[in-house]
């Protein structure tokens, strides 16, 4: 693939967060009265921007989904965001990809401050140019709204990048920017959810994916 820009989403794509944002998520409802002992009903959680998760899944006004945000916090922050591991040959795409003279970049809805951390602890920030995510306020939690920031800021040519997820929101976000998607299968979004949305590339595995830039 001739792309000189790539953009990776950060949960389900590079990392697979689901024991720390399920169990940070689950803290969070127990601290609004909701009990939910089985983790994986709320992977669904992974990937979209939280607020309106909470807000589409319990009915929550958007002060109650702050409030649910705020419980969520307290323990990812702490606990959550290292509960994460680097899906296996990663580390050895990045190298890749930086020899070859391309340009990384992190696009997250995920809050740029955990982003970073996240990337910094794990040992994978020294390959991307910069790492964007949102604001704790909810500013660009929206991918459309990020990858713009992103594109803006650096100066980037939508037709030299490619942006790379496993959930409709990098698919829309990439299209609504005139960038070419890439799907990826072994996250977090099914085949379904991501065929819909018709990204130019559908790879189902990271050894895939790999291969396509070779």
């Amino acid at each position: 693939m001739h792309y000189q820009n790539v953009l990776f989403d950060l949960d389900g794509t590079l990392t697979d967060p689901r024991e720390g944002i399920t169990r940070s998520i689950q803290y969070g409802l127990s601290k609004m009265g909701i009990d939910e002992p089985d983790l994986s009903k709320l992977e669904h959680f992974i990937g979209p921007p939280l607020l309106q998760a909470f807000m589409a899944t319990y009915g929550f006004d958007e002060a109650r989904a702050w409030e649910a945000m705020g419980f969520y916090r307290e323990r990812f922050a702490v606990t959550g965001l290292y509960e994460n591991h680097v899906f296996d040959g990663v580390t050895p795409l990045l190298e890749e990809l930086v020899g070859q003279g391309r340009q990384l970049f992190i696009a997250t809805s995920k809050p740029q401050v955990y982003a970073r951390e996240i990337a910094r602890h794990f040992d994978f920030a020294r390959h991307f140019n910069v790492i964007y995510g949102s604001e704790l306020d909810g500013t660009r939690t929206h991918k459309v709204e990020l990858i713009r920031h992103l594109l803006t800021e650096q100066g980037l040519d939508p037709a030299q990048t490619l942006m790379i997820g496993d959930r409709k929101h990098d698919l829309i976000g990439a299209r609504e920017n005139g960038l070419d998607a890439a799907a990826v299968g072994y996250g977090f979004g099914s085949f379904e959810e991501l065929s819909a949305f018709a990204p130019t590339y559908h790879f189902q595995t990271l050894a895939q994916l790999h291969q396509a830039f070779r």
